[in-house]
């Protein structure tokens, strides 16, 4: 479980395919301190688990499935990701509950500054708009974000300075793919009440 609250950026070392899984290696500084082999850790907002440890790096094995449902295909060597440890009970909680699992893609159409500000919106597929809700949360790319606008097909947030300077967002432009966890309640709630989620 985690909280949507990017702790730092990585960069890609490798990703590469192997026999048993693909081999993703990430350079890290803050959420090396007490990880070990073992530990989940949000990637892009995708959970996964520590497989490797070593100097200033941390190894992780990716499954072709993992791959086919986020933007992982388009992560190429020194590509920026957003990484954060899991939660610890006691500890502060921000954000929103963020479970590490993926949805879906979405498709970034603006990423603009307007004014002092910085508006983004993002294109999701299908039925996925039932999932979105007027000043709810959604995760994008591991990011805890509300949402400040909602249509069938897509919604828009405003990014606040920090976020844009502690994140990969600002290396993000149209026609980028992000990762998208959408609120777990929503996901419950359309488990409960079958056909009221379109």
């Amino acid at each position: 479980m985690f909280t949507g609250l990017v702790e730092e950026t990585g960069r890609v070392a490798a990703f590469e395919p192997a026999e048993d899984a693909w081999k993703l290696t990430v350079a890290a500084g803050t959420v090396l301190a007490g990880t070990v082999v073992g530990d989940s850790i949000a990637v892009n907002g995708c959970c996964l688990t520590v497989a490797r440890t070593g100097g200033a790096h941390l190894g992780f094995d990716v499954l072709e499935e993992t791959r086919r449902r986020t933007n992982f295909p388009a992560l190429g060597i020194g590509a920026l990701v957003n990484l954060e440890r899991s939660l610890v009970f006691g500890g502060k909680m921000g954000g929103h509950f963020v479970t590490g699992h993926i949805d879906t893609v979405g498709e970034i159409e603006v990423f603009e500054p307007r004014g002092r500000d910085h508006y983004l919106r993002i294109r999701v597929p299908g039925k996925c708009g039932g999932y979105l809700v007027p000043k709810g949360s959604i995760a994008v790319d591991g990011i805890s974000l509300t949402l400040a606008e909602v249509a069938e097909s897509s919604f828009g947030v405003w990014i606040i300075p920090h976020t844009l300077s502690a994140t990969n967002l600002a290396g993000k432009k149209a026609g980028d793919v992000v990762n998208l966890e959408f609120d777990l309640l929503a996901k419950y709630v359309e488990k409960l009440l079958p056909g009221r989620v379109s």
